[in-house]
């Protein structure tokens, strides 16, 4: 079925503020939220805020009225502590920052410790790109531990996502938007839900052969693997760890290798508390003209590529993210029966309306 974009985005930000969120903040949680099926990363969307979202702010690990606080400031970096805000809004602020700072500076950098989940992070990536600037984020996990460094017995990183915004002119803008595993957590257990198979690659057992089976992850019979697969697992465990660097690192939030970590039993261990962001906005014109131009041609010249099949054009990063995105707007936001029955659930709990279907009116 398909939902409203507005309608969906009202029902999200009441949701939100029925938790005690302020309705600016609420709002937008509920954007970020809702980046995810917009852009055709379901697994990122609306599918997390009964299992994910609401669950942090009803157990108390995230703080509806939380004000983070700075803790450093030295004009081009920052230091913040979000105080168990919800990262969905909190990552938002800190690239908000980062942008100001890098319209002062030529560069503004952002890190951020006691922060919670903050979804897709190719969507607060896209925040420094509406003020023309190249945005940056890098995300641990706190102290959760999903994935094995390669040869080794227990779980020391999690997912580690890494996303980079860029405008291009008239084209689309660039977004690259991945975890540093083959594939995130929810994409593992989206499948299972759906009862699709995996593909070769992202799943392996304790001794490296292949699984397909998604509900093995959450059964422990089979772990995550790295981006780049097992002959290229070194670059994406180089990206988890360099992840790991810049945001928990810099910041002082909690590290997935922390000597806690070694006593694991080779499954996931700890909790996504504490989790560390690095926000970066660069401005690209500060240190010349020309910049803005240069990128759009780049851009450019990467869609004019001629197609090694006919019909299928060069594409980049961000470019399909973006067209899915203009046409859900205006067409309505494909939901699965199963999740919109969960969204009805919700909002009968919390007294309000569920959002309408599109074409329904609210």
């Amino acid at each position: 079925m398909t939902v409203d974009h507005d309608a969906l985005l009202a029902f999200l930000t009441e949701v939100f503020a029925g938790r005690g969120l302020p309705h600016g903040r609420a709002a937008e949680a509920a954007r970020a939220l809702c980046h995810g099926d917009l852009t055709g990363m379901d697994s990122h969307g609306v599918a997390n805020l009964a299992g994910l979202y609401l669950p942090l702010l009803d157990e108390g690990r995230a703080d509806p009225g939380a004000e983070p606080r700075v803790l450093a400031d030295l004009g081009a970096a920052v230091l913040l502590d979000a105080r168990r805000s919800l990262g969905l809004w909190a990552a938002s602020e800190a690239m908000d920052l980062a942008a100001q700072r890098a319209g002062e500076h030529g560069v503004g950098l952002v890190s951020v410790r006691g922060a919670t989940h903050l979804g897709c992070a190719g969507y607060h990536a896209l925040r420094a790109v509406e003020r023309g600037m190249i945005g940056v984020v890098a995300s641990n996990c706190g102290r959760q531990r999903i994935a094995r460094p390669p040869g080794g017995a227990v779980a020391l990183l999690g997912t580690n996502p890494l996303s980079a915004a860029a405008p291009a002119g008239a084209h689309p803008p660039f977004l690259l938007d991945m975890s540093t595993t083959a594939a995130p957590t929810g994409r593992v257990r989206q499948a299972a839900r759906e009862g699709r198979r995996l593909p070769e690659g992202v799943l392996c057992d304790d001794h490296g052969a292949p699984v397909t089976d998604p509900a093995a992850f959450d059964a422990g019979r089979a772990h995550l693997m790295w981006l780049g697969g097992e002959a290229g697992r070194f670059k994406g465990f180089g990206l988890g760890l360099l992840v790991e660097v810049l945001s928990a690192v810099v910041s002082g939030a909690g590290r997935g290798p922390d000597p806690d970590a070694l006593a694991g039993d080779g499954g996931p261990s700890g909790r996504d508390d504490d989790i560390g962001f690095l926000m970066l906005a660069i401005a690209p014109d500060a240190l010349r003209e020309g910049a803005p131009a240069d990128a759009e041609e780049l851009f450019g010249v990467v869609t004019a590529c001629p197609p090694a099949a006919p019909g299928d054009p060069v594409r980049y990063p961000g470019w399909h993210e973006h067209r899915t995105a203009r046409e859900r707007r205006a067409k309505g936001v494909p939901l699965a029966a199963g999740l919109y029955a969960e969204l009805a659930d919700v909002a009968a709990r919390a007294g309000i309306p569920a959002p309408a279907r599109a074409g329904e009116g609210r």
